[in-house]
C-alpha cells in the first residue's frame, strides 16, 4: 500500500459517513489533485533548477502542455485504480488492521501547500 492508498482510503472511509454515494468521488478527486500539485511542484522545482544552471530543455508552452497532459493521466490512472475490484481489495486490506488517522485539515491544505511553494519556484525563473 502506497501513501496515497493510504490517504485515499482515510478520505474515503471519512466521508463515508456524511456522502455515502460520493465518498469514492471525493476521494479520487482528492487523491488526483494532490497528486497532481505534487507533479507541478517537481516541475516547478525542475525549472527553476534548469533555468538557474542555464539549460533550455524546453519551451514553457511544451511544459504546460506536458503538465496537462500528465494531469489528465494521473486522473486516469487513479479513477482506473480506485473504482471497483482494487478498491474493494483495499476496504478488505485496512479493515482487518486498523488504518491510520491523519489529521483532516492538514491532508485538505497539503495540496493548496503544494502550489504555493510552486509558484513560489516559478517566480524564480
Amino acid at each position: 500500500m502506497t501513501v496515497f492508498d493510504q490517504f485515499f482510503y482515510f478520505m474515503f472511509s471519512r466521508f463515508k459517513e456524511r456522502y455515502k454515494q460520493k465518498a469514492n468521488t471525493i476521494a479520487l478527486f482528492y487523491t488526483s489533485i494532490l497528486q497532481i500539485a505534487l507533479a507541478f511542484l517537481l516541475g516547478c522545482f525542475f525549472a527553476a533548477f534548469l533555468s538557474q544552471m542555464h539549460v533550455d530543455t524546453m519551451s514553457k508552452d511544451k511544459a504546460w502542455i506536458l503538465f496537462i497532459m500528465l494531469s489528465i493521466a494521473i486522473h486516469f490512472k487513479n479513477w482506473i485504480s480506485y473504482n471497483g475490484k482494487t478498491r474493494k481489495v483495499m476496504n478488505a486490506k485496512f479493515n482487518k488492521k486498523k488504518a491510520p488517522k491523519y489529521n483532516m485539515t492538514l491532508l485538505l491544505a497539503l495540496p493548496f501547500i503544494c502550489v504555493g511553494f510552486g509558484l513560489l519556484l516559478l517566480q524564480a525563473t
